[in-house]
């Protein structure tokens, strides 16, 4: 099992500035370190890739950045639709340049675009052949490409982790993936044991928070079930500790209005040993 976590903990935007952080990372015991990119992240990612492989620290590219409400491959206007494979597809170049192992998220989608209506099967099978492409230029360039659910209050497309299933095996490719987050599942899930059964045969990751988004345990993650569930299908991928600082606004931004985490280096101890400790417990 690898562990890591994202550079949101740290700083509000990643740049040449903050190769540093995986200087950090690796000191703190981690051995990824997610990064968020978008139209608003300039940075040079030879630089970024070379400090990651001369400290073998693993990276994984989100769209977490600056990305156009208008390049969503899930609207149906076909320019729509090509502005969205568009900006993807430049992402997972940049992706491929940094040596990231992933480019992850809602890619479905555009998160914060939310209609007040069920998804429909058209839908779905526009969205799969859009994400079949992506994947399999995600898959040339040496990249994972791995969706995630996110709760009703940031997506109506994909909220659960079968919805998800349903969505990958009608993309029907081999190089997708499934990241699940604990904090995006406390709205949708009650079964968190079955959720990670549902997605066992293609769950790359998760994403580890509070239902708070503050640092794992004393919240409403039922996390004991949870570390049996992984540890029954025989889980070995990426866990990531993922909150967001409050530098430069970047909590009350993300809806937030307090203060998950005040240090980011106390995040990743307090929930590494935690997670640890639970993983290894279910053991």
């Amino acid at each position: 099992m690898r562990f890591g976590a994202h550079a949101y903990l740290w700083t509000p935007r990643w740049s040449d500035e903050c190769l540093g952080l995986m200087d950090s990372a690796r000191r703190l015991g981690l051995d990824a370190l997610e990064l968020s990119i978008g139209d608003d992240v300039p940075f040079t990612p030879a630089l970024t890739r070379r400090r990651a492989e001369q400290l073998g620290l693993e990276l994984l590219v989100g769209p977490g950045g600056l990305w156009p409400m208008d390049c969503d491959i899930s609207l149906e206007s076909p320019d729509d639709q090509r502005r969205g494979v568009a900006w993807h597809e430049r992402a997972i170049d940049l992706a491929g340049e940094v040596g990231a192992s992933a480019y992850a998220g809602a890619i479905y989608g555009h998160p914060g675009r939310v209609e007040c209506r069920m998804p429909t099967e058209a839908e779905y099978r526009r969205i799969a052949g859009h994400l079949h492409a992506l994947a399999a230029r995600a898959a040339a360039r040496g990249v994972r490409l791995v969706l995630e659910p996110m709760s009703h209050f940031r997506t109506h497309l994909v909220n659960r982790p079968d919805q998800l299933v349903r969505l990958v095996e009608l993309a029907d490719h081999p190089n997708l993936g499934i990241l699940l987050d604990t904090f995006h599942m406390i709205t949708e899930v009650r079964d968190y044991p079955g959720a990670v059964r549902a997605a066992a045969g293609r769950l790359w990751g998760l994403h580890a928070c509070e239902s708070d988004r503050g640092v794992p345990g004393g919240g409403l993650v039922p996390w004991a079930s949870l570390a049996a569930a992984l540890k029954e299908i025989g889980f070995d991928g990426y866990v990531g500790l993922e909150t967001y600082c409050s530098a430069g606004g970047l909590a009350p931004s993300r809806g937030l209005f307090h203060d998950p985490c005040p240090d980011g280096d106390a995040f990743v101890r307090e929930g590494l040993a935690f997670l640890k400790k639970a993983l290894q417990d279910a053991g």
